[in-house]
């Protein structure tokens, strides 16, 4: 199948998908451009500071993308090139876009609160405190699982490893991706520097530090690696937005837009060659070599190329507390996930490229390797060998950076959601007092994350990565319950959620009780400890899934009958 007209086909539909399927939600659920936004209405140069729409734009799309609608599309091509290009393209614009504009807007009128905040306001508090240590629950997992992704890619500590020279050169120019942001920042922020010059220069930088890396690079232990990350989100996630997470997901974002770019002239030029061909077959049947079923696997597998979870907590926990205008809602919130989604049926094209290659190592090999071989075996094709550990290099390059843009965010974010489960109703953070204040605390209630989300990166916990899709899909139905019940509240129209939010929670419910069937069986044969880690956690996160969703349908019902009243 030609890798050219897939791609085609996906961007009409997407672009169709955010002309007018997100403008009719704007319309539908009252965006106002008049009124005021939390940037302004509760600025306080820490978290709430209005961003330039661009900015904005990059901070967001960074922090959504992380590795996710890589790593989703490459593992789910086992059931075949269609029905993962229909759930990117279909579950990008019905659901993950949706679920993401509408999270966005509901924070924003919740002065830029939590998910959690939004259930309290049409459920009560219980609801919010019980969707807070579920959403805590994913974040740890989403700290582990991109600790250790970081760390994978940056370690380098054999010589004659084929890998040695890549992650070494990836290391040093992540680090002088750090500088140049808080440089870049500075400028914008404090000198006021316009922003297109800022820009210019911004990226000039990068790929400064691109070409410096290929030359220079940074050779450490795992151990190191996983201390440093700790050391950098800690920090990151403390300090005011304007100094490093505004512009340092701007300028990251020009790269994942760099990326996709080379990657669509990697397609475009592959055409010719014969190069750009998607060899996996169109549809493998129900079940995969694994034993796993296209329901709910396939849904739960590609994750973030369709619908994450942890973009509602993006929406609602950085992106609703900068944004300058509500009208840019749509453009950020709807926008970036179409994008995104078109990022996943690029590493669909990037996995279909080398299927033959790949072969029977396929489970065995690391998608982000996957994704550059691809892209750099369609442009070697007309643009030379030579040019093919160059692009590798480079796309390697973006995995990271946007997997270490995630962990900064999701570490903000739990310092957010640790305060707000310690404050009871009624008071303020600065009203605590005892245990209740020391543990809500900036510095501590990061310091308790870090250490949970890193140290279980650090253990290398192989099992993390099928508990964490399932988590984060069913973080995304439990989201869109709490969005949905809002709406239903204010009067406005919520019926767009009703089918989204059922299939979400029924597939990953569905997904987690597998994991905690098969995990009990291995536990009876005799297993490591990694497996009663799954199976305690995926309990864990059903039960509460399953209360969330017993009290929201018991809103809803009584919306209904007040309404029909």
């Amino acid at each position: 199948m030609s890798a050219l007209l897939i791609l085609l086909v996906a961007i009409v539909l997407l672009a169709l998908g955010y002309v007018f399927y997100g403008s009719w939600l704007a319309k539908q659920w009252g965006v106002d451009p008049n009124r005021e936004t939390p940037a302004h209405t509760s600025y306080d140069g820490m978290d709430y500071v209005p961003a330039n729409p661009a900015v904005l734009m990059g901070h967001h799309f960074s922090s959504i993308a992380g590795a996710g609608p890589i790593n989703g599309p490459i593992q789910a091509a086992v059931f075949g090139w269609v029905p993962v290009f229909l759930w990117c393209v279909f579950g990008g614009i019905f659901f993950g876009a949706m679920h993401d504009f509408g999270a966005l807007f509901a924070s924003i009128r919740h002065n830029g609160g939590s998910i959690g905040e939004i259930m309290k306001d049409s459920m009560g508090v219980k609801a919010q405190r019980l969707f807070i240590i579920f959403a805590l629950a994913v974040l740890i997992l989403v700290i582990a699982s991109f600790t250790a992704v970081v760390a994978g890619t940056f370690v380098s500590v054999d010589p004659s490893a084929a890998t040695y020279t890549a992650n070494g050169s990836t290391a040093m120019t992540s680090i002088l991706f750090i500088v140049i942001a808080a440089i870049f920042g500075f400028f914008v922020y404090r000198k006021n520097a316009k922003i297109g010059p800022a820009t210019i220069v911004g990226i000039i930088g990068i790929i400064a530090i691109v070409f410096l890396g290929q030359f220079v690079g940074l050779h450490f232990s795992r151990t190191f690696w996983v201390l440093f990350i700790a050391v950098y989100v800690t920090v990151a996630s403390l300090l005011p937005v304007w100094i490093l997470l505004q512009p340092r997901d701007y300028l990251s974002s020009f790269l994942l837009y760099g990326m996709m770019a080379l990657a669509l002239v990697a397609i475009i030029g592959g055409s010719f060659t014969g190069a750009a061909v998607v060899k996996v077959p169109a549809f493998t049947g129900l079940v995969n070599a694994s034993g796993q079923p296209i329901f709910p696997f396939l849904f739960i597998t590609v994750a973030c190329g369709a619908c994450s979870g942890f973009h509602s907590l993006i929406s609602s926990g950085t992106s609703s507390k900068q944004i300058n205008n509500e009208k840019d809602a749509q453009v950020i919130g709807y926008g970036s996930m179409v994008v995104e989604s078109a990022l996943g049926v690029i590493a669909l094209i990037a996995v279909g490229v080398v299927w033959n290659q790949v072969g029977d190592k396929y489970q065995m090999s690391a998608p982000p390797t996957i994704f550059a071989g691809g892209i750099a075996t369609m442009f070697a094709s007309f643009a030379g060998e030579k040019s093919y550990a160059v692009i590798y290099n480079l796309f390697t390059l973006a995995v990271s950076v946007f997997a270490l843009t995630s962990l900064d965010s999701a570490t903000r974010l739990c310092r957010y959601l640790f305060a707000e489960l310690l404050t009871p109703e009624g008071k303020t953070r600065d009203q605590l007092t005892g245990a209740a204040k020391f543990f809500s605390t900036p510095i501590v209630s990061t310091l308790i994350m870090v250490v949970i989300g890193c140290g279980m990166g650090f253990m290398g916990l192989s099992q993390i990565w099928s508990v964490f899709g399932s988590a984060n899909q069913l973080l995304a139905g439990v989201a869109m319950l709490a969005v949905c019940t809002w709406l239903g509240k204010i009067g406005r129209n919520n019926k767009m959620f009703f089918f989204p939010m059922i299939f979400m929670l029924c597939a990953t419910i569905t997904a987690l009780c597998w994991t905690i069937v098969t995990g009990f069986g291995k536990i009876a044969a005799g297993t490591d400890w990694g497996t009663y880690f799954q199976v305690i956690w995926s309990l864990a996160l059903v039960v509460l899934a399953v209360i969330l969703a017993v009290m929201s349908f018991k809103t809803l019902s009584a919306q209904a009958k007040a309404k029909k009243a």
